[in-house]
């Protein structure tokens, strides 16, 4: 397996939002297997499946980012629908605030666990490349504008009034540029740290799979697991 991303096989969901069929797109996990990720590109959104999020390789979080640029320059995001259940259960999806870091971020949660919607906006914010505006920097913007679209939902935000969306309570936030810098420098470097392991990993496979079989034994496959998988 390879770290770049390309098209999964068949059985995308549906967007909870605009109802579009989502594109499904493989990206390297930490563990042996890929991270399969369902991506809404009008509504500029991701569904994650539990823990899905945490998964991605170092390199994969940059995948995305790059998927992210690219759909951002084709078309603008829609809003998000107020009312979404779940692709999995049906349940209504519940808007949740977090903290990721220093950002505070929003989603869109399963009640039952099945995953969330992550809007492309809030992804950055998740994965520091784009960072939550402070009080000051919330002042100097008003002087410049009087609305902006919330990063969130889409919904606009009067600045004269909010600090964060009257809908969804999401911040304002921004693309800083040292921060974005800072953000990929990091990930590949730990993505680069991860090469030498994956070689070896690789390697010992490669020696101790049985003559004639065309996959490692299972009980092989779960010592390599356990001894070079990458936290």
């Amino acid at each position: 397996m390879t770290d770049a991303a390309f098209p999964a096989a068949a059985g995308a969901r549906q967007c909870p939002s605009c109802h579009a069929t989502m594109e499904r797109r493989a990206f390297a996990g930490r563990g042996p297997r890929p991270v399969d990720l369902d991506l809404c590109l009008d509504c500029q959104a991701i569904w994650f499946d539990a823990f899905e999020s945490a998964q991605l390789t170092p390199g994969a979080v940059l995948q995305v980012f790059d998927v992210i640029r690219e759909a951002q320059g084709r078309s603008q995001a829609r809003p998000v629908s107020p009312v979404m259940a779940c692709p999995a259960c049906r349940h209504a999806l519940a808007l949740t605030h977090d903290f990721e870091r220093t950002n505070r971020i929003t989603y869109y949660r399963c009640p039952e666990g099945h995953g969330r919607l992550t809007t492309f906006a809030q992804f950055l914010l998740e994965k520091n490349f784009v960072r939550s505006l402070s009080p000051a920097e919330v002042i100097q913007l008003r002087a410049m504008v009087t609305h902006v679209r919330c990063t969130s939902c889409g919904a606009p935000i009067d600045l004269s009034r909010d600090a964060v969306c009257a809908y969804c309570r999401a911040p304002i936030a921004i693309l800083d540029a040292d921060a974005l810098q800072g953000t990929v420098a990091q990930l590949t470097r730990e993505e680069q740290a991860r090469r030498p392991a994956l070689t070896q990993r690789a390697a010992v496979e490669s020696l101790l799979t049985l003559p004639g079989q065309s996959q490692t034994p299972t009980i092989v496959q779960d010592v390599l697991q356990l001894l070079f998988n990458i936290a």
